[in-house]
């Protein structure tokens, strides 16, 4: 979900900043704070509450502090076991009214419906990166095309590499190209059990050309066991040739509609 950004300046109460939106009868965690250490309160209109702070003034956001309150405030909720909608750094209104009409109200619907969908889940990332020299002797003995080349330019003198320059070039598009190759085959192998163990799947774009797999899951709190017990036998079937890690748990951003 896409949250309102108009942050009004002027007299009047003070702008607001927007961390995300719970149910209107949650109870927040003990003295919590976010951005400059302001209180984080709740503003309600019927079963939603948003949840918010004072705006700081006469600076604008982006700071690595303000970064970190803003995940401060939605790992408490996370850790409390309080359903909440997580926003994306940088949501504010123009004060307590602008929050309630054009958040809240404008959204009541749509807004409870994303918090029954996400009660009792959180999210999970699971990142997958190969072991380099592991993959690339597969390569090598897997594909004579490659094994060859590499064999040959292995043997050409280094006073002569020049000559070879546009070989290694093509060595290298061989081996990107199967690379491209393998990393579907091996994402599919770990994306297959731990989609079955999640509710819910988003994968995202590899980074790195070392990359397997990056993926966020949508994960029953009843059965976090479930899932992290399915991580670490992969882990330990594939330890030879891929690295996984596990992050998490994280408060459920890829599974917030933007819109």
């Amino acid at each position: 979900m896409t949250a309102p950004t108009d942050t009004g300046a002027g007299a009047g109460p003070a702008a607001q900043y927007v961390y995300g939106v719970t149910r209107a009868d949650s109870d927040l965690p003990g003295e919590l704070t976010g951005l400059d250490g302001r209180p984080v309160t709740l503003i309600a209109h019927q079963d939603c509450a948003a949840l918010t702070s004072d705006l700081p003034a006469g600076r604008p956001l982006g700071e690595r502090s303000d970064l970190l309150a803003h995940q401060h405030v939605l790992e408490a909720l996370l850790e409390a076991g309080t359903v909440a909608v997580p926003f994306r750094f940088g949501a504010a209104l123009a004060g307590p009214e602008a929050v309630e009409k054009e958040l809240l109200a404008a959204n009541a619907d749509r807004l409870t419906q994303i918090l029954d969908q996400l009660d009792g889940r959180l999210e999970m990332r699971v990142r997958g990166t190969y072991v380099q020299d592991a993959v690339l002797r597969e390569l090598l003995t897997d594909d004579p095309q490659i094994a060859d080349l590499n064999a040959r330019l292995r043997q050409i003198p280094e006073d002569a590499a020049d000559a070879a320059y546009y070989d290694r070039v093509r060595l290298g598009e061989m081996i990107a190209h199967a690379l491209e190759q393998r990393r579907e085959h091996d994402a599919q192998a770990l994306l297959e059990p731990l989609a079955g163990a999640a509710e819910a799947t988003v994968r995202k774009q590899p980074a790195r050309e070392d990359d397997v797999v990056d993926a966020a899951f949508l994960i029953d709190a009843a059965r976090r066991e479930h899932f992290e017990n399915t991580v670490r036998e992969l882990g330990a079937a594939h330890a030879d040739r891929i690295t996984l890690r596990l992050i998490g748990p994280l408060p459920p951003y890829d599974f917030v509609p933007e819109a």
